[in-house]
């Protein structure tokens, strides 16, 4: 049997056993501005000490040219790795198509996200993957991120580690649809990658 030699109902199998139970609804509270946050009860002094820890002292009048979330950077953390597993998440989204990374199988990764929060604080971050192979979507993940204010200089999250997948059957090329989101469905970011398993990193 060929390496990527998988058949559609092996495939379908896959994705039977990846399949997620349905998401809890959940309806977030509503957004306010960080200048709103800032007036409020600005005359308590502990309480406007205690938000300057919290958010920092970013003005609230930031520029409002740019997004209010950048995701810059995914990396793939991997210690066996040779090489660094890095795609530049601001260069042309349509040329990551034909990039992604090779990994040998069996081996444990993590996912590393690297974004920035400029203006407003953005509450409900998610990370959204969904898996394909040959045109089939075989798992799909949501990590939650988590709320973040703004601040000068890049927040990185991490997924948990995950392992990959291993066998003649598991070897080949999967495409990766990834999305960055938030509680109000704001799309930060939507980017597709590939990821290459191998037998081994020379392959």
């Amino acid at each position: 049997m060929a390496e990527d030699d998988v058949t559609k109902e092996q495939l379908a199998a896959i994705a039977a056993e990846n399949e997620e139970p349905e998401a809890v609804n959940y309806k977030p509270p509503a957004q306010k501005s960080l200048k709103e946050i800032q007036e409020l009860d600005k005359d308590d002094e502990s309480l406007r000490k205690y938000k300057e820890a919290l958010l920092g002292s970013v003005a609230a009048d930031a520029d409002t040219s740019v997004p209010n979330v950048q995701v810059t950077r995914m990396s793939l953390i991997c210690e066996s790795a040779p090489n660094p597993l890095v795609l530049d998440l601001q260069r042309d989204l349509e040329e990551l198509k034909n990039e992604g990374f090779i990994l040998m199988e069996g081996v444990e990764y993590k996912i590393k996200i690297s974004f920035k929060v400029n203006k407003e604080i953005v509450s409900g971050l998610k990370y959204v993957q969904q898996t394909f192979r040959k045109g089939i979507r075989i798992d799909k993940t949501d990590y939650m991120v988590g709320s973040y204010g703004p601040r000068a200089t890049e927040f990185d999250f991490l997924t948990t580690m995950e392992e990959a997948p291993k066998g003649l059957l598991a070897r080949g090329n999967y495409v990766i649809k990834s999305k960055f989101t938030d509680d109000d469905k704001h799309d930060h970011l939507s980017w597709e990658w590939n990821l290459n398993i191998k037998k081994d990193w020379k392959d």
